[in-house]
Order: C-alpha cells, then structure tokens, then sequence
C-alpha cells in the first residue's frame, strides 16, 4: 500500500509533450507561429467553433477579452468576491469598477438574486466564475443581462469542458476566457484564451496581444505584449487530445468521494450542468483543523479561497468598501479542496476517505 504524501494537484506532463516541445525547438519557430494557429483551431471546436485567441495566461485573457468587449473608464462590472483576484483585477486594469455580489451556497457561483440587486446605470456586464469546473446558473444570469441591456464575460479558466444544459461553456457569453496554468485540468505551460462571440471581438484581441497591429509596423492601436509561444501551443495541442480521459477520471474520482465521505459536506451538481471538478470542494465546520489533520496525514489540500476579494488590499479602500457578502465569507471559513487529479489511484481514494473520516471524528 502507498504510504507516500498525496499531492493536491498534480501537472499531467509526459513524453508526448516534451517531443512536441522538441519539435518546435528543432523548427526555429518558438512564438506566434503555426502552432498556435493550430491550438486555436482545434480548441475552437470545444466551443461551438467560435473563433479562439490564444496568450499568455489567463489573467491577459480575461484582461484583453474586456478591453476588446469596449469595457473600459466609468462602466461597472459584476463579479464575484469568492474566485481568485484575477477576476477582479482584470476589470480593474481596463479602468472600469468590479461590483462585488454574493455567491449562492451549493455550487459557489454568483447568486443571480444578488447579481440583480446589484445593477446600477453604470453596469455593461456581468462577469460570472465557473468555479472549480461547475457553472454558474447562465440561464438566470443571461435573463438579468438581456432585462438590463448587459454582456456576459465568462470566466472559465477552471472549467475546461463544463457545460450548462448542453452547452458548453466559454461560448455562452460575448467572451469566455480560459487559463492553461501548470495546475488546470489541461496545460501548456503557461498560458490562455479568449473565446470570441464574433470575429469582430476576435480581431481585436489579436491586436491587443500583439502591440496593436497585424500587419508588422502598423500599430492600429496601443496594444501589449502578450502572445502565447509556439513551445507553449505545441504542449496544449498534445493536451487538448487527453483532457477528455482526464476530465472522466477526476468525474469518476469524485464520484467515488461523494459515495464514500462522511463528516463534510460533499460538491453538488445542479441540474443541467456537467462538472468537471478542477477542485473538489467540500464545506467543513472547522475547516483548518481538518486541513491539518489531513496535512498530518500525507494527505495535500487545498484552500480557496481564504480571503475574499473585497477584503483584498487591493481592493478593501475602493471597490470592496462597505460589502457585505455573506454566503462568500461563509464559504471562505468552510472551503477546503481535495485531491481528484487523474494521477490518483484507488488506493490514493482509499487513503483520502479514511484520513478525512478519522480527521472529522477527531
């Protein structure tokens, strides 16, 4: 029986993307090329063929997918505080406001009632978090767009092929964004994406990410520097041909935890949605015992997020004064994420059920 430390997340790295790497090594061509070309292409058909924009990370994915939406000084953007503060930031950096709302308890995505109540004449969109790979409520949160005249940017970067009644999402919104950070369900390294409504919106996120021009020396605007490399592609494409098989192992890891855990209460699964755990969040009444006990137990967690946005320095003094979200600081005492990466074994399943189990009864 393995008795090694079980690691919260693990990067699926093997010898088919280091002879991808080796090949755009050997070729010369390392950034912007045809390899990025193709990645775009072939993830563009996870998402109803809409036109893809490849960069650097998730963050400039967000961050470029607003500026080209025409977000920008003096709009208002709704978000939720409980996410990762690139959300916000990403708002932040376009000059426009992020308007915190709460998140509904049983899958952690903006609540729509609190989406509606936060609505002002200054809002162009409403920027909802597919968090830990389970949608947000878009049938709901698109009626409160179309009632007010609002777009929809999806922030989807840990939600590679999660859908909502069917479709799949990062193509429900004017754009959806998607990372490929070391620990995402699928990885180039480094890296993200813009889903584009249009090629209107596309166009304009590939000038952005090239210093605002498309023919060399002819800067249509002023742009950034935030092209994905070829090496970076070359390991999404090999990537992009194993996420399925990967996405069915964490369902099925995560199946096998939810039958088997007691003393937390386990993620659920809203009607329509297919989930695809980038984390499997459970709530724990005294959430950091029970991650030092499992830390004592070889067993890796994960939290988040312990603060949440509008308590953040960064935005504690502007846009997070005067907020108050209480399922958000609920679940920033009780969220705790456990291993369901593929690399697992049953044994590993095995290992994580009794420590919880022990943990909680402790």
């Amino acid at each position: 029986m393995s008795t090694g430390a079980i690691p919260a997340a693990k990067p699926m790295i093997g010898d088919e993307e280091r002879r991808a790497v080796d090949r755009v090594l050997a070729s010369g061509m390392v950034v912007q090329g045809p390899e990025v070309a193709a990645f775009e292409e072939e993830f563009s058909a996870l998402v109803e063929g809409r036109p893809c924009v490849a960069v650097n990370s998730g963050t400039s994915a967000l961050h470029l997918g607003l500026l080209a939406a025409g977000v920008g000084p003096g709009d208002e953007v709704i978000v939720p505080s409980f996410t990762f503060a690139a959300t916000a930031n990403s708002v932040a950096l376009t000059g426009a406001t992020p308007v915190f709302a709460d998140i509904e308890p049983d899958h952690f995505c903006l609540d729509p009632v609190a989406v509606e109540a936060a609505v002002t004449p200054r809002t162009v969109g409403i920027m909802p978090v597919h968090l830990y790979g389970h949608a947000a409520d878009m049938t709901a949160l698109q009626a409160i767009a179309d009632r007010h005249g609002l777009a929809l940017f999806e922030d989807a970067c840990q939600a590679h092929l999660a859908s909502w009644h069917g479709r799949p999402v990062g193509a429900l919104g004017t754009i959806g964004t998607f990372s490929f950070y070391p620990t995402k369900n699928m990885t180039t390294g480094e890296g993200g994406l813009v889903v584009c409504a249009d090629e209107e919106i596309a166009r304009k996120v590939r000038l952005l990410r090239n210093q605002g021009m498309e023919r060399r020396y002819e800067n249509e605007l002023v742009g950034f520097n935030t092209r994905m490399t070829d090496i970076a592609a070359a390991i999404g494409r090999v990537q992009l041909t194993k996420v399925g098989a990967w996405t069915e192992r964490r369902q099925a890891n995560a199946g096998y935890l939810d039958t088997h855990l007691t003393g937390v209460a386990t993620p659920k699964v809203a009607g329509g949605a297919v989930h695809v755990y980038h984390q499997y969040t459970v709530r724990a009444h005294d959430r950091d015992a029970l991650q030092a006990r499992l830390s004592e137990a070889g067993i890796g967690t994960g939290v988040y997020y312990p603060i949440p946005n509008h308590r953040l320095p960064s935005f504690a003094d502007g846009a997070g004064r005067g907020v108050d979200l209480p399922e958000t600081e609920r679940a920033c005492r009780e969220a705790i994420s456990l291993p369901v990466h593929p690399a697992l074994s049953d044994n590993d399943l095995e290992r994580i059920v009794a420590a919880v189990t022990k943990a909680v009864e402790a």
